[in-house]
């Protein structure tokens, strides 16, 4: 609640976010861990589709799609021009935020954002980017970690970028999130962890943090996905 007064937010707002949390993939006794080309993923009986990303050199990764098949696991897309964070690998419980490092470990692969139009063909959902679309990155929001527009308010969009709690405005990055695919990285909303781990389309270099890949492979991957294949993402060395 004190959050909550700082912020001149009603009790209700911070009770709606709370019900529409998601955890990140725990690890349920039932979970194994498979590796695939290098990578350790965990994984549970539901999980049939894995993207692994393998770190080669410097920021660069391989990044695969996996399916699992009644023979086991079979690679279906692969791409040697990933990128990871310009300030390399962390474990996921030791990230802070600003560190330009991307975790390690399995994280769900929950829905995609982007500036494509709909497509009919994509089983996973999806949300187009419209004007005044941020991704909350202030530390006193109780929407941290989250999508969220400037109209709906909750967080301090006016936050300059040189602000340590400014939050990402979207429509800055029409390469970047031309596809985009959000994590479950920090869906437990952490303070300082770090905030928006995508898996999204290749920029000019290393990503801030995020997992990317050349369009060709994110159009193919996305158009794939199926959320009632527990789809996960495995960052490894």
């Amino acid at each position: 609640m004190p959050l909550l007064r700082r912020l001149g937010l009603p009790a209700a707002l911070l009770l709606a976010g709370l019900l529409t949390l998601e955890s990140p993939l725990a690890a349920p006794a039932h979970a194994d861990t498979v590796r695939l080309a290098g990578v350790d993923v965990r994984v549970t009986a539901d999980t049939a589709q894995v993207v692994t990303v393998n770190r080669t050199r410097g920021h660069h990764a391989r990044v695969a799609f996996w399916v699992r098949t009644d023979s086991g696991w079979k690679r279906r897309l692969v791409s040697k021009d990933g990128r990871i964070g310009y300030g390399g690998l962390v474990r996921g419980t030791k990230r802070k935020q600003g560190s330009g490092t991307t975790p390690l470990g399995t994280y769900r692969l929950l829905y995609v954002f982007g500036t494509q139009p709909a497509d009919d063909a994509r089983k996973i959902r999806y949300r187009r980017i419209r004007k005044g679309d941020f991704w909350v990155q202030d530390n006193r929001s109780a929407y941290y970690n989250r999508y969220r527009n400037r109209r709906q308010g909750g967080f301090r969009w006016r936050l300059p970028s040189s602000n340590a709690n400014s939050s990402e405005r979207l429509t800055d990055y029409p390469r970047q999130y031309e596809l985009s695919v959000v994590t479950s990285f920090n869906r437990k909303q952490v303070r300082h962890r770090g905030s928006g781990i995508f898996l999204h389309v290749n920029g000019r270099g290393a990503t801030a943090g995020c997992v990317s890949a050349p369009r060709p492979f994110l159009q193919r991957t996305v158009r794939k996905l199926d959320p009632a294949r527990s789809p996960v993402i495995a960052i490894g060395r």
